[in-house]
């Protein structure tokens, strides 16, 4: 069993032991088998009718064919979109009506990203929905030693708590900045950390092509020979410089993973009246633009490669200009971008728990799940930021994260839609009970009891009386002891230890080719 030096501190103490605190407790230490991704039976949400659509994709056409997009450092994006038949002025590249979709056409719909663990797969796209954590905050926060500065040792604890929470299928990426380690060797460590501590699917780094690169070969020892050439198993998440400019760090990434046939998530970071327009219409018809440029550049490098059509609309507060983030105008954007992604064609990748709140409290969890309500209802297929997102992205919280991965386990039942069979529609109950009884013990009750209902691991449903005998804590307090029993007890999933060997081997080898980078 490991786990970081920082889950050691005392966990709250209660006024007892024994009786009903035991039995929440042994309740708390069972780890259920959650699925390794959901198949949506709920409908989705669709908010905007044929002309509104039309008319942002039209929008959009006219932004690309007549503003265009800037390719900032990267003379090879420059030469596909030239041969592809775009016009290029300098760095800006200009689309002609209907070219993108063209390109776009050899794009898959949906696809499998392979884990290490095939019982892992996961498939983004159709009526899969994929949930992973947090990605790229440079600090890291608990309530006991309050925030700081991530290292790796918190990045290692992230990957333990995704690998240990049931209803997280997916390892991530950059869970939280290690800055104690050089920039120009994190990503070494960060992708190694994803194949020893995890065997969920993960991302890999995107800082410079060479560390695309670098994660794609640290993933190619994970598996079988050959098994990467013709099978998904790493995924890039590439941001847009918005408004409208790509520039090279970010489509030299998005280059590398294409060309090996691995995942590329193309993904604007758009808030309203900074890098973009205020208005939603506007916003999202400019992130289309952004998007699917980003999605068929992937399909120039390589016909097929899997891409996934991001999206990140966020707002201000436009008397600060402070960033604001689970508000509703960015919610309901999502529900529209949700509709678009369905009529191009691409799996789609949305919002997450965002929020702007400092702590793990009330506002925290009203925003996020404003926000994870949009990414549900809208169609996501993969849902990048689910758990641990903090003070606008800035702090990884440990008590968000387990706090999120709970109302993750709703959502898998939300997800699951209505059962209407006979057993569900439940007549032999009726029959059995009558009028005016009660069916707590009826042979139906019994026969679904352990599975009728989602069972929070962290919500307190009993009286008060018997709460506040227990110590009366609230649930960021009792999220605090869970993160820490977690790590406490969480066991990495089994690797061959040959491959365990290979990719420290591969590491250490990368480490003393490249020199040391602060910056």
């Amino acid at each position: 069993m490991t786990h970081s030096v920082e889950a050691d501190s005392e966990r709250p103490r209660h006024r007892r032991s024994g009786g009903r605190a035991a039995r929440r407790e042994m309740r708390l230490r069972t780890v259920v088998a959650g699925p390794p991704f959901i198949r949506r039976k709920t409908p989705v949400h669709a908010v905007l009718d044929e002309e509104g659509l039309t008319r942002i994709e039209a929008t959009s056409d006219r932004i690309l064919a007549e503003i265009g997009i800037e390719f900032r450092g990267d003379e090879e994006a420059l030469r596909l979109w030239r041969r592809a038949g775009a016009e290029i002025d300098g760095v800006r590249v200009r689309f002609p009506m209907g070219l993108l979709a063209e390109v776009l056409s050899s794009a898959p719909s949906r696809f499998t990203q392979h884990a290490r663990n095939p019982a892992n797969d996961v498939e983004i796209g159709g009526d899969g929905v994929v949930f992973a954590p947090a990605y790229g905050s440079p600090f890291v926060m608990d309530l006991d030693r309050g925030r700081r500065y991530g290292t790796i040792a918190n990045f290692r604890d992230f990957v333990r708590l995704a690998q240990s929470c049931p209803w997280m299928h997916h390892s991530g990426g950059v869970v939280c900045e290690p800055t104690d380690i050089p920039v120009s060797h994190r990503h070494l460590d960060m992708v190694a950390a994803h194949l020893t501590l995890s065997d969920r699917p993960f991302l890999g780094a995107v800082t410079a092509e060479k560390r695309a690169e670098d994660s794609i070969e640290l993933a190619r020892l994970a598996f079988m020979p050959g098994f990467l050439d013709t099978h998904c198993v790493i995924m890039g998440n590439v941001n847009v410089n918005s408004p409208l400019v790509w520039d090279g760090t970010m489509t030299g990434a998005l280059r590398a993973y294409a060309a090996a046939g691995q995942g590329v998530v193309c993904v604007p970071f758009i808030l309203g009246g900074a890098m973009g327009p205020v208005t939603n219409a506007g916003a999202i018809a400019q992130a289309h633009a952004e998007t699917l440029a980003g999605c068929a550049l992937a399909q120039l490098v390589r016909p097929g490669a899997p891409v996934v059509y991001g999206n990140f609309l966020s707002s201000m507060a436009l008397r600060s200009g402070s960033p604001t983030f689970g508000t509703p105008e960015p919610a309901l954007g999502s529900l529209v971008v949700g509709q678009l992604a369905r009529r191009a064609g691409l799996p789609l990748r949305c919002s997450g728990s965002f929020t702007t709140s400092k702590l793990p409290d009330a506002q925290a969890m009203q925003e996020s799940t404003v926000s994870m309500m949009a990414a549900v209802n809208c169609g996501a297929n993969f849902v990048l930021h689910a758990a641990g997102f903090l003070d606008g992205l800035l702090s990884m919280s440990y008590e968000k994260f387990v706090l999120d991965c709970d109302f993750l386990g709703a959502l898998h039942s939300y997800l699951g839609g209505i059962d209407t069979s006979d057993e569900a529609l439940a007549f032999d109950a009726f029959r059995e009970v009558g009028p005016g009884s009660h069916f707590f013990g009826c042979a139906h009750t019994m026969r679904h009891y352990e599975t009728a209902f989602w069972d929070s691991d962290l919500a307190d449903n009993r009286n008060w009386e018997s709460w506040d005998e227990d110590g009366g804590l609230d649930a960021a307090t009792r999220a605090n002891a869970r993160w820490k029993r977690l790590l406490a007890e969480h066991e990495a999933p089994p690797i061959d230890p040959g491959t365990a060997e290979a990719i420290s081997d591969h590491v250490a080898r990368r480490k003393a080719e490249l020199p040391e980078c602060w910056h």
